[in-house]
């Protein structure tokens, strides 16, 4: 399982969605991972406003890339979501140092 994660000593990389409105929020992507079995990547982002806080809102997307274009796709599949929350999981807790 290939995963990277945005230390606190980097630069943060940010991405900017569009709302229902169309108007582009401002979000920090805090992990990137790929699925053990999968050839689909997945970050999770939190709003840059409460970047700095601690926030129980974080976001889950698929992307892929496309030269300097990067496309998301929002995780409606209840499997597909189950999968990316446990990946999830267990990269914090292998980044906190809790291996349950």
């Amino acid at each position: 399982m290939a995963n990277e994660h945005i230390g606190m000593e980097e630069e943060p990389e940010i991405i900017y969605i569009p709302d229902d409105e169309g108007n582009e929020e401002e979000f920090e992507v805090i992990m990137k991972f790929e699925v053990d079995g999968s050839d689909a990547k997945y970050m999770m982002v939190v709003p840059r406003e409460s970047a700095e806080e601690e926030t129980d809102e974080v976001y889950a997307f698929r992307y892929e890339e496309d030269g300097e274009d990067l496309k998301l796709f929002m995780i409606e599949d209840d499997e597909e979501w189950a999968i990316v929350e446990e990946t999830f999981n267990t990269l914090v807790e292998e980044l906190d140092g809790r291996d349950e």
